[in-house]
């Protein structure tokens, strides 16, 4: 039996880096994928290699910032199936600048997808799972989102923030059935840190006592646990999966 058989399951900036990994280990533990990203052609391949895993796979372009399209998408997806099971909240972007160098669009970019966009994608589902009685929602948060980070004043803000959402939610939507937890990665090789130098990414596995980043499926694997039955009695924790950079 696999662990998330027929589980319904939308996946968040799942077209690349750690999203990718996990609509693809979802896709191998038996759940019904549904990716969601902001571009067709890497939507498409996204849904195509979870299919290529023997799972139904559906896509949507999806901007997590425009309330409309994820109220459209979470409808279709229930009118489509009948039921949400899991919601991963992985999109999330980077605009990194020191604190008296930091513009407003800037900041409010970050806020907008990393913040404003869980809030609105878990808003779409969380009468659907209720009503089931049943459901998981994993929020994207960080190491970053527990120490703060140079340069990060943004990032850090709302990696705190989805702690507070996933603290208050377990507590709101718990007693109706629904579990909620973070992740919190630590340094993770992905598409995001293509414009860091090596210098710095040397320095950055330094601090790890594992002496490496982590991979995108090592971060996938902690998501599938969670969104499980294996699960079942874990709500409101965040787990950092950082190989003891943190310790």
């Amino acid at each position: 039996m696999k662990r998330l058989n027929n589980k319904v399951s939308i996946i968040t900036g799942a077209a690349q880096g750690i999203g990718l990994a996990t609509a693809q280990k979802f896709a191998a533990e038996g759940a019904v994928v549904v990716v969601c990203d902001m571009k067709q052609s890497a939507v498409d391949d996204a849904v195509a290699s979870c299919q290529a895993l023997g799972a139904e796979a559906i896509g949507f372009v999806m901007d997590v910032t425009q309330r409309d399209r994820v109220d459209a998408v979470v409808a279709q997806v229930k009118d489509r199936f009948g039921r949400i099971d899991v919601l991963v909240n992985n999109a999330g972007i980077t605009q990194d600048a020191r604190l008296q160098k930091m513009t407003l669009e800037q900041f409010d970019q970050v806020i907008d997808v990393n913040l404003r966009g869980v809030f609105h994608c878990t808003q779409a589902v969380a009468d659907t799972m209720v009503a089931q009685g049943s459901g998981v929602i994993l929020n994207a948060s960080s190491v970053v989102g527990i120490y703060g980070n140079f340069g990060q004043t943004n990032y850090a803000a709302t990696k705190f923030g989805v702690i507070g959402f996933t603290k208050t939610w377990s507590r709101e939507l718990g007693p109706k059935g629904v579990r909620v937890n973070a992740v919190a990665p630590g340094f993770v090789a992905t598409p995001i840190l293509s414009t860091i130098p090596d210098k710095v990414i040397a320095e950055m596995e330094h601090r790890v006592p594992l002496k490496r980043l982590g991979r995108p499926e090592e971060i996938a694997n902690v998501y599938a646990f969670l969104a499980s039955d294996e699960a079942s009695y874990v709500n409101g924790a965040v787990l950092e999966v950082a190989g003891g950079m943190t310790v």
